[in-house]
């Protein structure tokens, strides 16, 4: 059996064939929608200890058959990425504690990489070290370069993006504390909405921009947060991205893992919105989850 699990993607499809006289072989691919789910009350508190029951998922404004329910502590493949233009110079040594506190109040078994962008993009790690659980690596790789130069922010994304596939974990993260908005990158903001779409990530931004700074962009930085099911922060003193970093990691390790078998009604790709909904409880509740991703074409297994 294949199993595809989609941008946050399972059909079950079978196909029996003839393999030598009086010899059956069964192949079946499989298509999950997984989405990483967040819970909170009012006062942005988790709200834990909720079931299965509790939940109702539409795509499409059709209601779903939850297959799938977790609420461990699951580690997660994330990605954590540094704004390093010029302009972040005097908030350096803020962001890389930040980065130091996020993993150590991570998940230990959670599998981390670092991006850095100015001009271009670098990973932080070593090139034979995709990722790793190490702190004392990742404290290297945090704190590596120079903050110069402008920001490519839109390159940064689809290589964190990208590089975020490869990682063997479900569940998977972005992280980017950045200043401003693109001055620099060669794909452009249509590249970045693609690449979101098909991408199972949950995305946090956290801007400390100026006010004043003409590159500032917050209007994407809460998009892409929406869209994912993350969060956007924007704290008015750089120092307050600490703790907000600590937040981050303690909210991802809080989240729901909820699955469901997408229907098809043709082979080909289309954009599905989702929306959770939370029952039960005698509260009200903050639901951040991701709302649209992209089915993508249906193809038989083996077919290219």
């Amino acid at each position: 059996m294949r199993i595809s699990i989609l941008a946050p993607a399972v059909l079950l499809f079978g196909a029996l064939t003839l393999a030598q006289e009086g010899e059956y072989r069964i192949s079946a691919h499989a298509e999950l929608v997984l989405l990483d789910v967040g819970v909170k009350s009012r006062n942005g508190g988790f709200v834990a200890n909720l079931k299965r029951e509790n939940f109702r998922i539409f795509e499409d404004g059709k209601l779903q058959t939850i297959s799938q329910f977790a609420s461990d502590d699951l580690p997660v493949t994330v990605g954590l990425m540094i704004d390093d233009s010029g302009s972040m110079r005097s908030k350096r040594t803020e962001v890389i504690t930040a980065g130091l506190v996020f993993v150590r109040a991570s998940n230990p078994k959670d599998e981390v990489f670092v991006t850095h962008f100015n001009d271009i993009v670098s990973g932080g790690l070593p090139a034979d070290t995709p990722f790793t659980a190490d702190a004392g690596k990742l404290q290297a790789a945090l704190t590596m370069g120079f903050a110069e130069g402008r920001t490519a922010l839109y390159d940064a994304i689809v290589f964190s993006l990208r590089h975020l596939e490869s990682g063997k974990q479900d569940k998977k993260t972005l992280v980017l504390v950045s200043d401003g908005g693109d001055n620099a990158s060669s794909n452009q903001y249509k590249d970045v909405v693609a690449l979101v779409r098909e991408s199972r990530a949950t995305i946090y931004t956290v801007g400390i921009f100026d006010e004043n700074d003409p590159d500032r962009n917050p209007a994407l930085l809460r998009r892409l947060a929406k869209t994912t099911g993350g969060e956007a922060f924007f704290p008015k003193e750089a120092p307050e991205v600490i703790e907000i970093c600590r937040q981050i990691a303690k909210d991802i390790r809080n989240r729901y893992t909820i699955g469901y078998v997408p229907a098809r009604v043709n082979d080909r790709a289309a954009l599905r919105s989702v929306k959770v909904a939370v029952a039960g409880p005698d509260r009200k509740v903050i639901v951040h989850a991701r709302t649209s991703y992209l089915l993508p074409e249906w193809r038989q297994a083996g077919q290219q």
